[in-house]
C-alpha cells in the first residue's frame, strides 16, 4: 500500500476534523494521484484536508507470475479478474472479510449506476471511498457481491481501466470538502445543482468581435439577474438535456400538487 499526503499535515488547518480519505485499489498504483495532486485538490491534499492511498492488486496474486485475471468460464473474448486476488486486497484495507472502514467500496465499471451529483454530494459527506479499478473485462462477480459494492458509472462509453473514473470521482468528491473550494467558486450555483444546467458566464472585455454582454448583467439589478439565469440554465437544460428537464419538471410539479 503507497500512501499519499502528509501525516503531520492532516493534525494542523483544515485537518482538525479526520481527512476525508481514498483508498484506490489498481494494478497502476503510479496513475495516482495525478492531477489530483494539482490546483484546488493538490493544495487540499498538502494541507491534509484529505488523504489518498493506493493498493497494488497484483501483489495480493499467489503465484510467482502474479497473474490477477484468468479465462472467463463459458467462454468468450478477454480476462476476467480473479475474486480471490481482489479478495486478499480488500482484506488488508477492511479487515477479515468485512468493511469496518465506514466507507463505501465502490467498483468502477461501464454496467453501474450513472454518478450524479447528489450521490458526490453523499460521498463527500462521508469518511471517504475505496474505489475498485477494474481491468480487461471486468471483475469476477461473486467478490462484487461478498463485498456489496456499489457499482458506478461515469456514462455510456468504456474506459481501458476504472482508474480515470477513479480520479474522477475523487475530484469530484474532494470540491466538496469544507474550505477547498474557497471563494473561487460557489457549489450552489453550479450545473447540477437544482436539477439545471448552469446558466451562460461572462467577463471583461464587454465587446468581443461583434458580441457583447448580454445587458442585464451590466444593470446592477440582482433580481433581474437572478431571473435571467434561472431562464437561461431552464433553456440549456430543456435544448441539452431533456432527461434532466423532465425530471426537474416532474419535481416542480409533485413539489406544486403538495400546496
Amino acid at each position: 500500500m503507497v500512501s499519499t499526503g502528509s501525516q503531520d499535515n492532516a493534525s494542523t488547518g483544515a485537518a482538525a476534523t479526520q481527512a476525508w480519505q481514498a483508498t484506490v485499489m489498481t494494478l497502476f498504483p503510479e496513475m495516482f494521484p495525478g492531477s489530483l495532486g494539482q490546483s484546488l485538490a493538490g493544495k487540499a491534499l498538502e494541507d491534509g484536508v484529505w488523504k489518498i492511498d493506493t493498493v497494488d492488486i497484483r501483489e495480493f496474486a499467489d503465484d510467482k507470475h502474479q497473474s490477477v485475471d484468468d479465462t472467463p468460464f463459458g467462454g468468450g473474448a478477454g480476462m476476467v479478474m480473479r475474486a480471490d486476488v481482489i479478495d486478499a486486497a480488500l482484506k488488508s484495507v477492511s479487515g477479515e472479510g468485512a468493511n469496518n472502514t465506514g466507507r463505501p467500496i465502490i467498483y468502477l465499471t461501464p454496467r453501474g449506476k450513472p454518478l450524479a451529483q447528489s450521490r458526490v454530494k453523499e460521498l463527500a459527506a462521508m469518511a471517504g471511498v475505496i474505489l475498485l479499478c477494474g481491468r480487461y473485462e471486468g471483475v469476477d462477480d461473486r467478490v462484487i457481491e461478498a463485498w456489496d459494492m456499489e457499482e458506478i458509472s461515469l456514462g455510456d462509453f468504456v474506459l481501458s481501466g476504472g482508474e480515470p473514473a477513479a480520479l474522477t470521482l475523487i475530484d469530484a468528491c474532494v470540491r466538496l470538502l469544507p474550505g477547498v473550494m474557497g471563494s473561487e467558486c460557489s457549489p450552489e450555483e453550479e450545473s447540477f445543482e437544482g436539477g439545471l444546467l448552469e446558466y451562460p458566464h461572462y467577463t471583461r472585455p464587454r465587446i468581443w468581435g461583434d458580441q457583447e454582454v448580454p445587458e442585464v448583467l451590466l444593470s446592477g439589478h440582482h433580481e433581474n439577474v437572478r431571473a435571467w439565469r434561472q431562464a437561461e440554465a431552464e433553456k440549456i437544460t430543456a435544448e441539452r438535456r431533456p432527461d434532466l428537464w423532465q425530471k426537474y419538471n416532474a419535481k416542480d410539479t409533485v413539489s406544486s400538487s403538495k400546496h
